[in-house]
């Protein structure tokens, strides 16, 4: 699994003029999801992108995570994190994972972050053309990827 996570002020994800999700201060979550992806990889990432001590404390140090700060978090599902650019100038989307398999991870997914938590996750609409809007915070943008766990 790939994220992109933005720290961010507010964040909102709509489909044909309807907002499906919005979020005030917290993460606005871009997931990808490949083949090769499983449970494992959706809950080391879950751990990991609460965790990240990506918002300022009182001396405006980056020292406190989403969960201390109490912020709310948007997902966007987007296959496109998974583009192959190496040959050619049309992106190959080979290794993103087919939506069956996808939809169930990415509801993991969500339902796991809802469980660590103890909120409500907004989202975005699996499969839709959605467009996503943010105030990003700073800004802070972490590129993660869970089969290269740096």
């Amino acid at each position: 699994m790939r994220v992109v996570i933005q720290r961010v002020k507010e964040a909102s994800v709509s489909v044909e003029s309807r907002i499906t999700g919005s979020i005030g201060t917290g993460l606005l979550i871009l997931l990808g999801i490949e083949h090769d992806d499983n449970e494992e990889d959706c809950e080391w990432l879950c751990n990991k992108m609460v965790q990240l001590r990506i918002f300022d404390d009182e001396n405006g140090v980056m020292n406190r995570s989403v969960l201390e700060i109490d912020g709310s978090i948007l997902v966007v599902s987007q296959f496109t994190l998974h583009a192959s650019t190496r040959k050619g100038n049309r992106p190959s989307y080979i290794r993103a994972a087919r939506p069956e398999q996808a939809i169930a991870l990415y509801e993991k997914l969500c339902a796991r972050l809802e469980e660590i938590t103890e909120k409500k996750v907004a989202t975005g609409e699996f499969g839709a053309d959605m467009q996503v809007s943010l105030i990003n915070d700073g800004p802070v943008t972490i590129l993660m990827d869970s089969k290269n766990k740096e």
